[in-house]
This record gives structure tokens, C-alpha cells and sequence, in this order.
């Protein structure tokens, strides 16, 4: 996929939340960017059992995991058993992006997918950005230390500045910040 003209690869791992690979999906929560939580709105029970899904992507995944829960078939909406409203509270609760979807009609399938990616794309940018920062403040033996962004990205989005001082030499460090 393009994020924002950078080109993304996403593999994605679906266990379909059935029972006989909760054994080996703890495994794959390691190192994984993103989950994305998916109940069906005509079955409560399966929107039941998003709690201990959470709870176990908090418990073995990074704690900057982009997670996103969606409902799917809203295309089946007189069937319905989950109010549409409980998932968007759900997401709101546990500071997560929500969205409906149908598989059936392709509706909001790929932008599903989409959100998730630049999500990862934006918190990994910022940990870059962020790595970077570090790096850039850090004293080293008194040289002045500079920092130099040659990613198109940050220079279109709004200035970041701040003041580092590397021994006794002051220098200002303009970052560009894409949030």
C-alpha cells in the first residue's frame, strides 16, 4: 500500500479467532505492529470475547501496538446484536480505532486495512523521529552535534524546534514533526 508516497508491505496473520491457535498466536503478538480485532455485529458472543483478545495483545504484544477493533456484515443490520454504538465505545474505552465493515459488499474493508497501516506507518515514524531526537541531543565529547532529516515527509508538515545543548555549545535543532 502508499502511505503518505512511501510504499508500506503489511503480512497479515488471520487466526479467525478460533480456539486451536490461541497456542501459537502469542508467538506472532512479538513483534507485530498491529492487530486488528474483528466480531461479527449479528453475533454478541463474538463481541464478548474481544475482552480477553485485548487482554492478551496488552499482555504480549508492544505497548505501541496499533489495534483496531471492527464490526463486520453491518450489510446484515436487521440481524443485528451489537449496537453499533457499544463497538465505538468499546474502541473509545480502550483508546482504540473503531469501524464497521462488510466483507460481503467490500464496504470499508480496504480503508479498514488503510487506517491500520498509516497508523503503524505514523507511530513508527514518530519512534523514528523521536530516536533520532535522542540521538541528536545526546553531548558527545563536546562536539556539537547536528542533526540532519533528509526525509521529504518531515519537511511538509509543521516544525518541531527545539534547544539542544551539546557541552558548552548551543545549537537549535529544527525537526519536522508529522503529527
Amino acid at each position: 500500500m502508499r502511505v503518505r508516497d512511501k510504499l508500506v508491505k503489511a503480512q497479515i496473520w488471520d487466526t479467525a479467532g478460533q480456539e486451536r491457535f490461541r497456542a501459537i498466536t502469542s508467538s506472532y503478538y512479538r513483534g507485530a505492529l498491529g492487530a486488528m480485532l474483528v466480531y461479527d455485529i449479528t453475533r454478541r458472543s463474538t463481541f464478548e470475547s474481544l475482552t480477553k483478545w485485548l487482554e492478551e495483545l496488552r499482555h504480549f504484544g508492544d505497548p505501541d501496538m496499533v489495534i483496531a477493533l471492527v464490526g463486520n456484515k453491518s450489510d446484515l443490520s436487521e440481524t443485528r446484536e451489537v449496537a453499533e454504538e457499544e463497538g465505538r465505545g468499546l474502541a473509545e474505552l480502550e483508546g482504540i480505532c473503531f469501524m464497521e465493515t462488510s466483507a460481503l459488499k467490500n464496504t470499508n474493508v480496504e480503508e479498514a486495512f488503510l487506517e491500520m497501516i498509516t497508523q503503524i506507518h505514523r507511530v513508527t515514524s514518530q519512534k523514528s523521529l523521536e530516536a533520532k531526537m535522542v540521538e541528536a541531543t545526546t553531548p558527545r565529547g563536546g562536539e556539537v552535534v547536528q542533526l540532519n532529516i533528509d526525509d521529504e515527509e518531515h519537511k511538509t508538515h509543521k516544525g518541531l524546534c527545539l534547544l539542544g545543548k551539546a557541552s558548552l555549545n548551543h545549537q537549535e535543532l529544527c525537526l519536522r514533526d508529522k503529527l
